[in-house]
């Protein structure tokens, strides 16, 4: 009987669950430079599509067609030009985590290259994206003798 009954459950047709999907990251427009300190744009590794501007305070993306802007909660790491190495944001449902190494060079003036990075993106009932990025941090331009 317990065999049965197993065996019906097993055929039993499966109910349609809808599937988890991840945030949709999409393309940025351009983006100006700051007009004090510093800020990085991000492109994907894979496609080469512009996806974040970074600030020391904030994380603009396009998801899901929509550009928004995340706050920075937790930001930890030396990092460089005032960007940490890794910083939590969270805003409208969204929380992002970007862990960047960002390499200063001689011969790049009022900016550094992001070597390596990768940013997550998750909202509530959906999957987890991690996406691999890499860029250029351009600092607004400071005077000089």
């Amino acid at each position: 009987m317990m065999l049965s009954s197993i065996l019906a459950l097993a055929l039993m047709p499966a109910q349609a669950v809808p599937p988890a999907t991840a945030p949709a990251l999409g393309t940025l427009p351009r983006q100006q430079l700051p007009e004090r300190g510093c800020a990085a744009y991000l492109w994907t590794v894979q496609d080469q599509r512009f996806v974040a501007m970074v600030e020391p305070t904030r994380l603009r993306l396009s998801i899901d067609g929509k550009a928004i802007d995340l706050a920075a909660t937790q930001a930890d790491g030396g990092g460089a030009l005032g960007l940490a190495s890794t910083t939590r944001y969270a805003g409208g449902g969204v929380t992002a985590t970007l862990t960047m190494t960002i390499a200063q060079r001689e011969t790049l003036q009022d900016g550094a290259i992001v070597s390596d990075a990768s940013l997550s993106l998750a909202r509530a009932g959906q999957d987890e994206v991690v996406v691999p990025v890499g860029g250029l941090v351009g600092c607004a331009p400071v005077a000089r003798p």
